[in-house]
């Protein structure tokens, strides 16, 4: 199935994928699923669940994330790409819908009741528009005459737009750190980076002064004494502090017991109580290898468009594990972001497992660059003297 002499699909996308980010981002799944045996129990407890309620649907996200993310990277790049389009049509639709038919959670409306089952359209908003705005961006420096970068900026706003409304203020910043990673991609002068800079500045403190709940968020990180609640950070921060090196051990944390969200924007703090500071930090080597690694994958592509859709995809991932990181060591005010692919949260792993599967679609080797560097190429079912 997997010989070099077969041409299948399967064969094809073996010797084509890369198999170390492949590999990484599985382990990264299963660290997802570890962790919830950890931590998610105690939740389920105060909630008047059963222990194995968490777990057990982490473990069914999972077995739906990783088909989800290897069948994406099977697809050639241009079936990836109307792919993407088709998401970022359908959840941007999702997306304004929330605001008339969604459920509200804590205050903002983020959530659609689907077939019983509730989903967040801006998770999979966030990848699609990552491919597609590489796309834009792409054909606009290819055809200077095409307005491409224009309905980008049309198509961020739009979604901007949906996720304020909500409010969502979270994914608002990590949608316009994909166009502006786009934008530093593309080539744009320092100037222009400078004036975005100062932008996003601005935007922040029009977020402090029109949305009352982020400016209570900024006021009680600001003053953690000025009587804001503070329980679940202190909480977090109790639990990186008593795992030490090693961790308690498996159920041993007792701090995790009684975070909130521990089996959910808080793992990575319920990972230090349980098995130490030393497991967090290969945690985040692992993460840091997959978005390094994918950034380099991208940059060997011969595609325009592929170097920057992989990329920026990278980039996405890596700004989304670092926002949670921060959080959870108190660097920043809580914003809701899961850990991807460890939080738990089934709409999150599936995009997720969607945005990665085009990331590793996009960061296969086309059959001209197996030529160049000696792999084997498939013509007309025989293999070329590439081999």
């Amino acid at each position: 199935m997997f010989s070099r002499e077969r041409k299948t699909p399967i064969a094809e996308w073996w010797w084509t994928i890369d198999k170390s980010l492949l590999a990484a981002l599985i382990l990264l799944l299963l660290v997802g699923v570890l962790l919830s045996f950890a931590a998610s129990p105690p939740v389920a407890e105060r909630l008047g669940l059963g222990p194995w309620h968490f777990i057990i649907r982490q473990a069914i996200f999972a077995a739906l994330a990783l088909p989800v993310m290897i069948a994406t990277s099977f697809l050639p790049r241009r079936p990836a790409r109307l792919l993407a389009l088709a998401v970022l049509v359908g959840s941007t639709i999702l997306l304004w819908l929330t605001l008339v038919l969604g459920v509200e959670v804590k205050g903002a409306t983020r959530w659609v009741s689907i077939a019983g089952n509730t989903v967040q359209p801006s998770e999979f908003v966030k990848p699609a528009y990552a491919v597609i705005g590489a796309w834009l961006f792409a054909e606009s420096m290819k055809r200077p005459g095409v307005p491409a970068r224009s309905i980008a900026f049309l198509l961020m706003l739009v979604i901007v737009a949906g996720l304020l409304l909500q409010p969502d203020i979270g994914q608002t910043a990590l949608v316009l750190a994909t166009w502006g990673a786009l934008l530093f991609l593309s080539g744009i002068s320092w100037v222009v980076i400078f004036g975005l800079g100062a932008t996003a500045v601005g935007l922040l403190f029009a977020a402090y002064a029109f949305f009352p709940h982020f400016a209570k968020r900024i006021d009680t990180f600001l003053n953690p004494e000025g009587g804001g609640n503070t329980y679940q950070v202190d909480k977090a921060l109790g639990s990186l502090l008593e795992g030490g090196w090693f961790g308690r051990g498996p159920g041993e944390s007792m701090a995790n017991k009684i975070i909130p969200d521990a089996h959910a924007d808080y793992v990575f703090s319920a990972a230090a109580g349980e098995f130490g500071i030393l497991f967090c930090l290969c945690l985040v080597a692992l993460i840091g290898f997959i978005v390094i690694k994918a950034l380099i994958g991208a940059q060997q592509q011969q595609s325009l468009f592929a170097r920057l859709a992989a990329s920026t995809l990278a980039i996405q991932f890596g700004l989304q594990c670092s926002i949670n990181l921060a959080v959870n060591l108190s660097l920043m005010p809580p914003k809701g972001m899961t850990l991807p692919f460890v939080s738990y949260g089934g709409t999150s792993m599936l995009a997720i497992a969607f945005g990665m599967g085009l990331m590793l679609a996009l960061t296969r080797k086309k059959p001209e660059e197996r030529l160049a560097s000696g792999l084997p190429v498939y013509r007309s079912g025989v293999l070329s003297p590439a081999e």
